[in-house]
């Protein structure tokens, strides 16, 4: 039970897997970088068994009520893309409701630019529909945009990423509505502890 010990240690309430963003197991999912010829590469299926298997124990380890798992089926990031993107995001969002996991979490396709405004495609309602757990929709969202996602019942939940890094009290900003502050992508993933990821200012 190493991973229930560390997650007990930390505190965790859950473990989120991370399957997406060009890390190992997007590795076997996504044909541009899996070149295997075993039971693990080639088709679909195949390629998607490494990280069904990967939720498959921890979910043996801690208890499917406490997993989820990240993926990034359109994302194209170190070289790490799909063919057929759809398709790997429809068959592992199916796939998933076999091992009765708590949640799917998802990045949206890119943020189209309509009428001079970045504007979420919103194009994960086929994944949301496929699996059955908690549904969590991540990719550029805003106040506005995170609140109607949520409303029309397209996502159960949305994360946000940029905006947290650069407000560490977001949830308070976006419940009284407060101004954001604007985050600085050239101190992304740097590794400076001071700037860039602690040195953003709390509302007054």
């Amino acid at each position: 039970m190493i991973v229930d010990d560390f997650r007990k240690a930390a505190r965790f309430d859950g473990v989120e897997i991370h399957g997406g963003n060009g890390y190992l197991i997007e590795q076997f999912l996504k044909d541009s970088a899996n070149d295997r010829d075993d039971g693990y590469g080639g088709n679909l299926e195949n390629r998607c068994r490494f990280a069904l298997e990967v939720v498959d124990t921890v979910a043996k380890e801690v208890g499917a009520h406490r997993v989820g798992i990240r993926l990034s089926p359109f994302m194209d990031y170190m070289d790490c893309h799909d063919s057929d993107p759809h398709a790997l995001g429809l068959h592992m969002a199916t796939k998933l409701n076999d091992h009765g996991i708590l949640y799917l979490h998802m990045i949206e396709p890119r943020m189209a630019l309509v009428d001079g405004r970045r504007v979420v495609p919103h194009r994960l309602l086929p994944y949301r529909e496929a699996f059955k757990g908690t549904f969590i929709a991540n990719g550029g969202y805003d106040r506005e945009e995170g609140d109607k996602a949520v409303a029309s019942g397209y996502a159960d939940l949305v994360s946000f990423g940029r905006l947290f890094l650069a407000n560490p009290d977001l949830p308070k900003r976006l419940e009284l509505n407060a101004p954001l502050n604007k985050y600085n992508r050239l101190t992304f993933y740097i590794s400076d502890p001071v700037v860039g990821y602690t040195d953003y200012p709390f509302l007054p």
